[in-house]
């Protein structure tokens, strides 16, 4: 049997993390073989890496099995600073759900309720915001600093199209440099069903665009894959009609980010073909379309309230590789978000060395899921805790916009680095963190 040898794990910029003097990720695995293949993995990943050219399948997954999560992430963070340095981005904005009712039963999803004809009174935990309420809540934060709105909410069975386009307005005419960045894939597909004459997809995102809409988020990606499909949200159209609404968009000039929820009946080489497809389509918008993804946001499944509730969720190590893979697998996205509220602020501040450079921002309402909330929809971190766990973590905070340039802010104006407008607002107000310290309160965020 050949000796046993370790894996060289270069120096990095997370030195800073504490390992045995005599550390050997290998020791008291299966033998030699896997120290001998593992080993075999990373030098053929790192040579790739290294020459700008994408990983394999097969390279992804034995990756993904391996059981050295530092080489992992030494490798993931080679490609984080070679695009960003030690930079790591958040924003701040407001996110509204505009509705939870829904006509999609998938799985995964705690948040849905049906509609009923009969008035609930919210019983049954369901809503429906008026298009006066949002404006107004979007009127407040952007008073207050806020330089995003971000809306996404269940696929309503009885709002009119027109019910989206006048809530953009109605945005876009209160809050002039408002970004809004509003529905996903799977909602554009449902106003080409509810539009009356039915519209395409490239007619529903004209009008939306027209009204207000800057840009798209990511969400009902989920996984690419049939059989996962099948299992999990067999009701959802699935990914041809979510990589078509992408497509359109980006032909449009219009921005997106891409997602994908992981942790639930999936398996690891699913994530990894997952990863795969997106990267091949950014490739292709790259080379040919007006825009493209900003950033992918890997979502870890929460399990609590939904009908795989028996299912663990993802591990504190899954969620790790999961967030490292997906920036070695799309090197050609520009960002990698590791979106606190799902995996945890601790979890996403570690992130930040394992090739994440976004961790999202200072949500304070997010009603989608409630694991940092104790069951409630009031799910916070202040500004200046985001940017300390930041800087604890080696990194340079960084505010953005919903496209990554830089937000400028002075004592009551803010402005995106390079523009030729600058905004007013007032400091936030300041309320009692119920042990009667005095404390701003924070625009909410979201992916």
């Amino acid at each position: 049997m050949p000796p046993r040898r370790s894996v060289k794990i270069p120096e990095s910029s997370f030195a800073w993390i504490a390992r045995p003097a005599a550390y050997n990720p290998l020791v008291d695995q299966a033998g030699s073989n896997m120290i001998a293949r593992t080993a075999d993995s990373f030098e053929d990943a790192q040579s790739r890496i290294k020459a700008g050219e994408p990983l394999s399948l097969e390279q992804g997954i034995r990756l993904y099995e391996s059981p050295d999560i530092f080489t992992l992430g030494e490798l993931a963070n080679s490609v984080r600073e070679r695009l960003h340095g030690r930079r790591a981005y958040y924003n701040v904005n407001l996110h509204i759900n505009y509705s939870n009712y829904c006509i999609l039963r998938c799985k995964f999803c705690s948040f849905h309720r049906p509609y009923s004809k009969q008035p609930s009174n919210g019983d049954d935990g369901g809503y429906e915001l008026s298009i006066e309420e949002i404006a107004a809540r979007a009127r407040a934060a952007y008073a207050r600093g806020a330089t995003e709105v971000h809306i996404v909410g269940g696929l309503h069975p009885k709002l009119p199209f027109s019910y989206y386009t006048d809530m953009c307005r109605a945005i876009r005419e209160a809050c002039p440099h408002l970004h809004i960045k509003a529905f996903t894939a799977i909602e554009i597909i449902h106003f080409t069903r509810i539009a009356k004459p039915r519209l395409t997809i490239s007619e529903v995102l004209v009008r939306l665009r027209e009204a207000g809409l800057d840009s798209m988020p990511g969400g009902g990606a989920e996984i690419f894959d049939d059989r996962v499909h099948d299992e999990a949200f067999k009701t959802k159209v699935g990914e041809a009609e979510w990589f078509e609404v992408h497509r359109t968009a980006h032909e449009l000039g219009i921005f997106t980010n891409a997602t994908m929820l992981y942790g639930h009946v999936e398996t690891p080489a699913e994530r990894i073909k997952h990863l795969i497809k997106l990267r091949e389509h950014q490739e292709a918008s790259l080379r040919s379309r007006k825009a493209h993804f900003n950033c992918v946001i890997p979502l870890s499944f929460v399990p609590d309230g939904s009908a795989l509730s028996h299912l663990p969720g993802p591990s504190g190590l899954g969620d790790l590789k999961t967030l490292a893979l997906a920036r070695l697998m799309c090197p050609n996205i520009p960002h990698i978000k590791a979106f606190w509220i799902m995996q945890t602020p601790k979890l996403a501040q570690v992130s930040l060395n394992w090739g994440v450079d976004d961790v999202d921002g200072t949500v304070v309402y997010y009603d989608i899921t409630k694991r940092e909330g104790g069951g409630t929809t009031h799910q916070e971190l202040t500004v200046d805790r985001l940017q300390r766990l930041i800087r604890e973590a080696g990194c340079t905070p960084t505010e953005r916009d919903s496209l990554y340039h830089r937000v400028r802010r002075d004592d009551n104006t803010w402005s995106v680095e390079g523009g030729t407008w600058s905004v007013p607002y007032n400091p936030s107000p300041r309320d009692t963190d119920g042990k009667g310290n005095s404390r701003p309160i924070a625009m909410t965020v979201s992916c």
